[in-house]
């Protein structure tokens, strides 16, 4: 159609530019800031250099502390419950409800933190509150439960867990078994028959890390034990005590799984969430991230900003920021790494699909002055992201 003579075209008004879109996706930096306060730390510096920019705050965690925090910013409700710390004494512990998924913390129940005083107590800590939890999310329906093992107190093989939800253990006197990996040495029976039947209907997802064995050099006893207060004696003691409980277990059940990767995991609290639960062992930077809805928020993002700590080999070895970096990879957005330290090469930090790594330690390198100044020193981080190259508009 022609226009009509002496009239110029009508200009269109100009489109809306949609916000440049990033997602701060931080571990905790142990020892100075949570994950979630890493996050706005990061957030606050970005907006503050750019307030254009559509800032979503994502703190994720890899399964051990931090991973009920994680749910709960992702949307998940609180809920509280008194359960039993690795010693018995009774402690309030959160864990995180959305729909029919629960996501539960060991560290939160038995844990090392939960230790009375910080006394070590690896002859006894149990993880019967850890079972305890487990029963208080199926009283509300839960029919996925996600429990993350880090930061265990205990070196009982999840017999503790697996007591709590109603598998009998008895001792060579016919009584009920103590408490404790050093108990199982003494361990006589065992009846599963009373295992909480709504297990049956429930999916049970268990974020580890670590594929050791149950037993050996390489097991749950003389690994980690001695990280827990254990001695050598005390060490020799729970590798008996595992042992046993292995050897009946698989009677019982008719599995070996002392041999199987992750087994080990917390104590050896992998091994009964196997044998006893059926649970299913799996990364849990994954874990974390398919509960918090990573994927799906990764439409539109521009960048990705993730960290932790100290961005070292471990972090090569499946630690948060890595799993971020892969997932955000998949969906083909770039990523950038705040750490206190940066430990890997240019090279190494490419090959784990890193564009760009910032140090807190360029700024302070000071340790002790960086953890005091970390929320400071990660807005300024933030600042710094939001006029680089990295971001559209800059």
């Amino acid at each position: 159609m022609s226009r009509p003579r002496g009239t110029r075209p009508r200009a269109s008004a100009p489109r809306a530019r949609a916000p440049v879109r990033v997602i701060v996706a931080p571990d905790k930096f142990k020892g100075s800031a949570t994950a979630a306060q890493a996050a706005a730390a990061i957030a606050a510096g970005l907006l503050q250099a750019r307030p254009d920019l559509e800032v979503a705050e994502l703190p994720v965690a890899d399964g051990g502390e931090g991973t009920v925090a994680a749910a709960l910013a992702a949307g998940y409700r609180p809920v509280t419950v008194t359960a039993d710390g690795p010693t018995g004494e009774p402690v309030l512990t959160t864990f995180a409800v959305s729909g029919g998924t629960a996501v539960i913390e060991l560290a939160d129940v038995a844990g090392l933190r939960r230790l009375p005083a910080g006394r070590a107590a690896p002859l006894e800590a149990s993880t019967f509150g850890v079972g305890q939890v487990i029963a208080a999310a199926l009283d509300l329906g839960a029919t996925t439960i996600v429990l993350g093992i880090g930061g265990s107190a205990s070196t009982d093989g999840g017999a503790g867990l697996v007591q709590a939800l109603g598998v009998q253990l008895t001792g060579r006197d016919g009584g009920r078994l103590g408490r404790g990996g050093a108990a199982l040495a003494d361990l006589h029976g065992i009846s599963a028959g009373g295992l909480d039947g709504r297990l049956g209907g429930a999916k049970m997802l268990v974020a580890c890390d670590v594929d050791s064995p149950l037993l050996g050099p390489a097991g749950a006893a003389a690994v980690f034990a001695p990280q827990k207060g254990a001695g050598q004696a005390e060490v020799a003691a729970l590798e008996r005590g595992l042992a046993r409980w292995s050897e009946l277990t698989t009677l019982v059940t008719g599995r070996d799984l002392a041999e199987a990767p992750g087994a080990g995991a917390a104590g050896g609290t992998g091994f009964a969430a196997v044998a006893y639960l059926g649970a299913a062992l799996m990364p849990g930077i994954d874990l974390v991230l398919d509960l918090t809805g990573f994927a799906a928020a990764l439409a539109g993002t521009s960048l990705v900003i993730t960290g932790e700590g100290s961005l070292d080999r471990q972090t090569l070895g499946g630690k948060a920021p890595l799993g971020v970096a892969r997932a955000a990879g998949r969906a083909g957005v770039p990523v950038v790494a705040v750490a206190g330290r940066v430990l890997l090469s240019t090279q190494e930090l490419t090959a784990a699909g890193f564009a760009a790594a910032l140090s807190l330690a360029e700024a302070e390198p000071d340790q002790a002055a960086s953890i005091v100044k970390v929320t400071e020193l990660l807005e300024r981080a933030g600042r710094q992201i939001a006029g680089s190259a990295l971001l559209p508009g800059a």
